[in-house]
């Protein structure tokens, strides 16, 4: 399935919709859907989320699009999807990302149980992203099955920063953003929370991959916020029984007090846990381990409904409406607030939301880092930490967070407000299995450096307008029907 307007496609003109077929539809959200994408020049294959301008613009939501957009530009990990084009017509926002053919999290667990060593491999996995997303001054708030895909061998990579947000020392957040059966106690409580609540979630999810099933629910918003934050998680019997390491891993995941959190103690308290500790964390991130379960390569990981919506409930597909598009009319002298605010947004997005291509990422790039900041959302405490100690050589004496813990302090009074990624990785542009691979060198890297630093004097704000925005929580679709917590199996390919 793939557009054809007529005319040759010029692939030296700035990346646009005509240099891919469109293939299969893979995923929907709230703005948009996900699809396979293949480039017509390379051949390469990657997954396009594009979003409706109009609905962006309809739900407030400009500031989180653009924010994640400039977010993924500074971020490389293996276990992230990284970016690697981003552009806009006249409709629709395009982010163009590593395809990852295994499918998510969530359709994989309603559909079988894990064995431990299994599970064990993908929350390690994601614990190496969890830190590597806290060093760049990021927090991600919604870590959940659904946002964690995985690719063709195996390995997981962690998706979806619509809600994530920059964080600094001593200024916590406060927004309840996110899927709230994931959200910390402390997002509860409404008193500021920093980057320890990611910790939390992968708790969580820790805890669905082993019991199928969520530690906390319950049938209304208020009644599931007093069970997280009063509740504690119960430990079905299953057969064969959950070993005491792994329970002690998830109670550990799911501490209540953030200072005892493990991951939020810094990253060696989660890598020494007994759960954790047979696996060699370097060779992990090097994708040196293989992979417990590997995805099935003989039949589709991906739900066929969202392909079928694409062609019988829209009113035209994505190249056809592609083709059709017009200039957005003119605003009219009698035009009511909520329109100049709809254009003022437009302007907005077709101003901040930049063009990106990986393959001349260097030369777009500046020599150092580039301010990211959300002034509607400040954040707390900054926790940078490695496999072996916590950095706080440039943590002054006495100077800590508002939860007691040491942080390091920023040279540049604009650096400590506005935290920044770092620059000086050079994203890789070759490609294994269709995406291109990311950055070796980066992959011994510890986190010796303390809190995000910025290295420029000046303050760039992406979001001149002073209105607040706060996304609305929401539950995430509920589990498909299968059995929970009562069997488990041992399987030499993760599963049952």
């Amino acid at each position: 399935m793939g557009q054809s307007n007529g005319k040759p496609v010029v692939f030296t003109d700035q990346v646009n919709l005509n240099h891919f077929r469109l293939l299969r539809v893979v995923g929907k959200g709230a703005f948009g859907k996900v699809r396979i994408v293949e480039r017509k020049d390379t051949g390469l294959t990657f997954a396009l989320k594009y979003i409706r301008k109009d609905e962006v613009v309809r739900s407030e939501s400009v500031r989180n699009i653009i924010r994640e957009r400039r977010m993924l530009q500074h971020l490389n990990h293996p276990f992230l999807c990284n970016l690697r084009y981003s552009f806009q017509d006249i409709e629709y926002l395009y982010i163009v990302v590593d395809l990852m053919n295994g499918g998510d999290l969530r359709f994989h667990i309603s559909r079988k149980t894990f064995t431990e060593e299994a599970v064990r491999f993908w929350i390690a996995q994601l614990g190496c992203a969890v830190r590597y997303i806290h060093q760049q001054g990021i927090v991600h708030r919604d870590i959940k099955p659904d946002n964690v895909l995985l690719d063709s061998e195996g390995h997981v990579h962690l998706a979806d920063f619509n809600v994530a947000s920059d964080f600094t020392p001593n200024k916590p957040l406060t927004s309840k953003s996110g899927t709230l059966a994931y959200l910390a106690p402390e997002v509860y409580e409404g008193k500021g929370y920093s980057c320890e609540v990611d910790w939390w979630s992968l708790g969580v999810l820790f805890y669905e991959c082993i019991y199928n099933k969520r530690p906390f629910e319950a049938s209304s918003h208020d009644s599931l916020a007093a069970k997280i934050l009063k509740g504690e998680p119960t430990y079905p019997v299953t057969s064969p029984p959950v070993s005491m390491p792994c329970l002690h891993a998830i109670s550990s995941l799911l501490e209540k007090n953030r200072k005892k959190r493990i991951g939020a103690i810094d990253f060696e308290s989660f890598t020494d846990n007994p759960f954790f500790r047979p696996l060699d964390f370097v060779a992990l991130e090097r994708k040196e381990i293989p992979p417990v379960f590997i995805p099935s390569s003989d039949k589709t990981n991906f739900d066929a409904t969202y392909d079928l919506e694409e062609l019988l409930l829209e009113e035209a597909p994505l190249e056809a409406r592609a083709r059709r598009q017009k200039p957005r009319e003119a605003l009219k002298d009698d035009a009511t607030e909520q329109e100049i605010r709809a254009e003022e947004l437009h302007r907005m997005i077709e101003t901040l939301f930049e063009p990106f291509n990986y393959t001349t990422a260097a030369d777009q790039r500046p020599p150092a880092a580039v301010a990211v900041a959300d002034p509607q959302d400040s954040v707390g405490g900054s926790r940078a930490s490695n496999q072996s100690q916590p950095d706080t050589s440039a943590c002054p004496m006495g100077q800590v967070d508002p939860w007691g813990r040491p942080v390091a302090t920023n040279k540049s009074q604009d650096a400590e407000l506005h935290p920044t990624r770092s620059a000086t990785t050079a994203r890789s542009t070759q490609s294994p299995n269709g995406s291109p691979p990311l950055a070796t060198n980066m992959l011994n890297q510890t986190a010796n450096t303390g809190s995000p630093t910025s290295q420029r004097g000046e303050h760039v704000d992406y979001f001149p307008n002073d209105g607040s925005e706060i996304p609305t929580p929401s539950f995430s679709r509920p589990m498909n029907n299968r059995q929970r917590g009562s069997q488990r199996s041992i399987s030499t390919t993760g599963g049952v």
